[in-house]
């Protein structure tokens, strides 16, 4: 069915319009990004294949050029639209933890941390790096591949926290396989790191460990 078809309000745009971004599915969303299908297959269909072969929203802004490219309907202009709105969340979230205390928002802190690395394909070590006050200095990524307390140097995080002149740290990692419990190896690592930033008079808040879907903050478990 054409679009054209759809009754007005089942319509994306004419939908948005009238209830808000929010009652929107993730192909309606997308569709609007994309604003044309293809021969044969109208936007929301368009939207929905493309989804459906990345998994979810997540991986498709995660997903590398390449892969964007074999996708029939997902030309060059296209996919910079999807790296742009993915960006622009990034960046919208960042200044939000640099204006005000990053707890005092713990959830856009996670999700923070999730558009930045939860979808990606391997594993990637991160730190946020705070003030006093605990605002947003930087957030930078420090390790990538298999990450374990022998991968990640604390000689490397001290380093990059007396660059950055930090107050307070925040670790997180991503696990590429979906789930977010942490494993022994992530405690270890985290008092190991949280033992060598102490000798510096620098607090580790927390570490946080997402996937595409979801976060977990140790500090909550009571772990850091």
């Amino acid at each position: 069915m054409l679009l054209k078809n759809l009754p007005p309000d089942a319509r994306p745009r004419e939908k948005l319009l009238a209830r808000g971004a929010g009652a929107l599915s993730d192909a309606e969303l997308l569709a609007l990004l994309l604003r044309t299908g293809i021969q044969g297959k109208n936007v929301l269909l368009l939207a929905q294949e493309i989804i459906d072969t990345f998994g979810s929203v997540a991986g498709l802004l995660h997903a590398p050029a390449n892969a964007l490219t074999r996708i029939k309907g997902l030309g060059p202009a296209k996919q910079s639209e999807l790296i742009a709105v993915l960006e622009l969340s990034r960046r919208a979230l960042a200044q939000r933890l640099q204006e005000r205390p990053v707890f005092e928002t713990p959830l856009e802190m996670q999700d923070y941390v999730r558009l930045m690395i939860g979808a990606k394909p391997h594993e990637v070590f991160v730190a946020l790096f705070l003030d006093a006050k605990n605002h947003l200095i930087s957030t930078e990524e420090l390790f990538r591949g298999s990450l374990t307390s022998t991968s990640v140097y604390p000689r490397e995080v001290v380093l990059r926290v007396l660059h950055h002149g930090a107050a307070n740290v925040i670790l997180a990692h991503n696990h590429p396989s979906g789930g977010v419990e942490p494993s022994q190896a992530d405690i270890h690592l985290t008092q190991r790191l949280k033992a060598a930033l102490h000798l510096i008079d620098v607090q580790v808040l927390d570490h946080i460990i997402v996937s595409s879907s979801a976060a977990l903050s140790l500090s909550e478990r009571g772990l850091v």
